[in-house]
């Protein structure tokens, strides 16, 4: 089928790098891979910070880029079956999707939708009754964050379905780098002096002024209560806080290897590299890297945070800690640099994440949840009973 693919809080082919491209473009190298023509719709950002005005400016424009989303698919001729907008919320509200599938005559899905009520009458009142209007028009919600689903459901209408779909990446190259782990182990250790007498800690992060950079103060204050001399720290990411981060590190006489910023043919060779991924998670929906850390057979020590503990398990592939708390976090460090138990929790982790975050798992329940809604949906249209079992 053709599905026209939106995001408006960020285009899959944005120029900067995050998590929230990341998952735009699982999502829709799912679609593909599931046998779907997928098109992006529009590159148009609804993303505000809280400027009431700036939210009527886009709203406006969102109409507008709608009008011509109609316009194109008409002189085309080729309308799409779907469309699928991922990552909906009061912030970067759908002013496409609802308007476009109406005047199609069309099913309209979302992806990681969530709604905050507290919202509700405040900076960012004019997104969040958009994104509450957009769920009434829904045909089916994909939820990657377990959490979403108490606030999603209610705004959906009768009989529309939720799918729960664990977050999702191709496994391969993270999978297939270990076998290499040796090779690339020396190359590290003597391109920046590591020693391949400890284990390795590494976490992977962009460096903002956000919650990121109290992940990594986090980690910086749990790691200077451990003896230095017990580990290797090997950080990968940069961006505006790197200095914040740097002065963390230095502040708790923490030794953290910053590698900068990592393409990602050379990420899994230095995951593999390394023996355990800890970062705290503040404040984190879920993180990619997480997945990718166990794929690359990684066990992890990460924060309690947000959906965290559906993407790994804990006391197997993981150890999950309070957020933001330093010296829990500190304990659980400890805990895993223990060589055996390592070992049990690393074999745990690279079969969970093939086995429930690969895209080819995704990509088959994504293709029979659309399959079914759009069957539901022109059965609805045309008045025709719902299926029934044949006896």
């Amino acid at each position: 089928m053709r599905v026209a693919f939106y995001a408006p809080m960020k285009a899959p082919d944005d120029p900067t790098p995050s998590g929230d491209r990341t998952v735009g473009r699982n999502l829709v190298a799912a679609l593909r891979r599931a046998g779907h023509e997928v098109a992006l719709a529009s590159r148009l950002r609804s993303y505000d910070r809280g400027d009431p005005t700036r939210q009527e400016r886009l709203r406006a424009l969102g109409e507008r880029e709608a009008r011509r989303a109609l316009n194109r698919v008409r002189k085309s001729g080729k309308a799409p079956d779907l469309w699928f907008t991922y990552h909906l919320y009061h912030k970067a509200p759908d002013w496409l999707g609802p308007a476009v599938t109406q005047a199609l005559g069309i099913p309209y899905v979302v992806a990681e939708a969530s709604v905050a009520n507290k919202q509700r009458g405040g900076p960012w009142d004019l997104g969040y009754r958009a994104s509450l209007e957009a769920l009434g028009h829904a045909d089916l919600a994909v939820t990657l964050n377990p959490a979403d689903e108490a606030g999603v459901k209610p705004h959906l209408r009768a009989g529309v379905p939720m799918l729960a779909l664990p977050p999702f990446m191709d496994t391969t190259p993270f999978a297939s780098a270990p076998p290499a782990r040796e090779t690339g182990r020396a190359r590290l250790a003597a391109d920046f002096g590591l020693s391949l007498g400890r284990p390795w800690l590494v976490t992977v992060g962009m460096m903002r002024a956000d919650q990121k950079l109290a992940s990594y103060r986090v980690l910086a204050e749990a790691l200077a209560a451990l003896d230095g001399e017990a580990f290797e720290l090997l950080v990968v990411g940069t961006g505006p806080a790197e200095a914040e981060v740097r002065a963390a590190f230095e502040a708790g006489g923490v030794s953290a290897t910053l590698l900068g910023e990592v393409g990602p043919h050379d990420l899994p060779g230095i995951l593999a590299s390394s023996d355990l991924y800890v970062w705290p998670a503040v404040k984190e929906a879920w993180s990619m890297a997480l997945i990718e850390a166990q794929a690359a057979g990684l066990p992890v020590v990460a924060g309690r945070s947000g959906g965290v503990a559906t993407v790994v398990a804990d006391g197997e592939t993981a150890l999950l800690v309070p957020e933001g708390d330093a010296l829990a976090f500190a304990r659980a460090v400890a805990a895993l640099l223990d060589p055996q138990r390592r070992a049990r929790f690393s074999m745990a982790a690279a079969w969970r994440a093939v086995a429930c975050h690969d895209i080819s798992v995704a990509a088959s329940r994504l293709d029979g949840a659309l399959r079914e809604t759009i069957d539901r949906f022109y059965r609805r249209a045309n008045g025709v009973p719902s299926k029934t079992e044949c006896h």
